[in-house]
């Protein structure tokens, strides 16, 4: 079988969690790892949103899906958009990592002791809209790279603090490097942060029984969807100031979720609870609450 990823460090730490995922439940498959550089790898900076956004970051691995010289692959589902080929699909979810933001410092133990017009990097506009309600007087740079080159930009550009995904520190081994973990109703995570994604082709149904038997986790695909469903009915990418997180808790899904204006000065958020059997609901509830308080808070 071919398995097909980004060629990162990030990336391929996570497919190797999936490879001996599988391995484990069926010793003598044999997995040849394909990785593939993508557009979004190739851009940087500002060129990213104005070339495609989100899609950059997987086109060439589904195109490579598309043409059958892939069997599957691995993705952060929040680098997926909130619509696929109409050929491919997600055919399940292994359990989540850590789905929150870190705080990294060198200088300060915690966010709360960031001083007034603290430098704090981050490129992600869900980061920068919530921080600066938090926070207004910070002043919010980007910073960009994998993780390794971020941490040493934390030092060499002198930035206060940085912000990044537990899940990526955690699957590279550097959560020793967090100084402050934010929980998630204070710092919302991205739709589908910590979980990955396997993408196949939508006529694999054999194959899609086989994947699922070894590694979908049912309590990480009840989430997604409704995550996934937010961010489709909101029609945002990584450029839009756009969070949801959903759990189970007492035998029912719940999420929170928000929206922010493009420029960052606005953004409003909810939280709401459903059945089990209805995560897509939920989401798509969401997002029309969310939608309708941003322009409302717009027009008043």
């Amino acid at each position: 079988m071919k398995l097909g990823t980004r060629n990162s460090p990030l990336a391929l730490a996570q497919t190797q969690l999936v490879v001996s995922a599988l391995k484990a439940k069926f010793p003598v498959i044999e997995i040849e790892t394909i990785t593939i550089q993508t557009s979004g790898d190739r851009f940087q900076g500002e060129r990213i949103a104005d070339a495609g956004g989100k899609a950059l970051f997987v086109k060439e691995i589904e195109e490579a899906l598309l043409k059958n010289e892939i069997d599957f692959a691995v993705h952060s589902l929040k680098d997926l958009p909130g619509f696929l080929p109409d050929d491919l699909t997600l055919c399940c979810y292994p359990k989540r990592e850590d789905p929150r933001d870190c705080f990294l410092s060198k200088k300060f133990s915690s966010f709360e002791e960031l001083p007034k017009a603290a430098k704090v990097g981050t490129t992600s506009p869900r980061r920068k809209a919530q921080l600066l309600k938090l926070r207004p007087d910070l002043k919010i740079e980007p910073i960009r790279g994998n993780v390794e080159t971020r941490l040493k930009k934390l030092e060499t550009e002198n930035f206060d603090a940085i912000i990044l995904a537990a899940a990526g520190l955690r699957r590279l081994g550097r959560e020793n490097v967090v100084t402050q973990y934010f929980e998630p109703d204070v710092l919302i995570p991205a739709v589908g942060q910590g979980v990955l994604g396997i993408e196949i082709r939508k006529v694999d149904e054999r194959l899609k029984a086989f994947l699922s038997s070894a590694l979908n986790d049912e309590t990480t695909a009840l989430t997604a969807r409704a995550e996934r469903a937010f961010l489709a009915a909101c029609g945002g990418d990584c450029y839009t100031p756009l969070a949801g997180y959903a759990w189970i808790e007492n035998e029912a899904l719940y999420m929170m979720a928000g929206l922010g204006n493009t420029e960052g000065t606005k953004f409003v958020r909810s939280q709401r609870s459903s059945k089990l059997d209805q995560p897509e609901k939920l989401g798509e509830t969401l997002a029309k609450e969310v939608l309708n308080a941003l322009t409302s808070h717009k027009t008043s």
